[in-house]
């Protein structure tokens, strides 16, 4: 990553934690990895939920425009997509990176089977069950769900994890990078 982009990403993740809490950001250090599996994995099609201000978009489309790939970004706020279509601009990655105002439920229920290669997942925790089918389904093979902060918000993802951890098909570990990371690979 670029020094300038760099710089923007740190100021872009200070602000976030004076604000409230709606604009929240993963930490650095799980953005970083967001990058690193992008690279890794080569995944041209990516997808996130929860856009919040921009902050990991950024580290995504840093990461997919280094592979030729491109990222969706969904929130439902459009106050949140607005503000994080001005911080991709500004962090020059809106090329490559689409933000929509959008339900999630109803735009996972929308795309066609294997869309993704890495989803991640950073919304409200409370739908991630009902989430869970459709992204599964919209995952192709040996593709990575990445969700952020399933240590610090355990509670709430009770449901999520059991659906997880029973699921057929899928394998997962849980990293304790950041308020952890949930990393999700679809079998063929």
């Amino acid at each position: 990553m670029d020094a300038n982009r760099q710089a923007f990403l740190d100021e872009l993740y200070a602000h976030g934690r004076d604000v409230p809490e709606a604009l929240r950001n993963v930490e650095p250090e799980a953005a970083e990895l967001l990058g690193v599996l992008v690279r890794t994995l080569g995944a041209r099609r990516v997808l996130e939920v929860g856009t919040s201000n921009g902050y990991s978009t950024i580290w995504l489309g840093d990461a997919a425009e280094a592979v030729g790939g491109t990222v969706l970004s969904l929130d439902i706020d459009a106050d949140r997509t607005a503000l994080a279509q001005k911080n991709l601009i500004e962090a020059e990655v809106d090329r490559c990176v689409e933000v929509r105002t959008q339900n999630a439920a109803e735009a996972l229920a929308a795309f066609e089977d294997g869309s993704f290669d890495l989803i991640f997942l950073d919304a409200e925790r409370r739908e991630y069950a009902s989430y869970w089918p459709d992204l599964v389904r919209v995952l192709r093979d040996r593709g990575l769900l990445v969700v952020a902060n399933t240590l610090s918000n355990a509670k709430e993802l009770v449901e999520f994890s059991e659906l997880v951890y029973s699921a057929e098909g899928v394998t997962s570990t849980l990293l304790t990078v950041g308020a952890g990371v949930l990393l999700i690979v679809k079998s063929p």
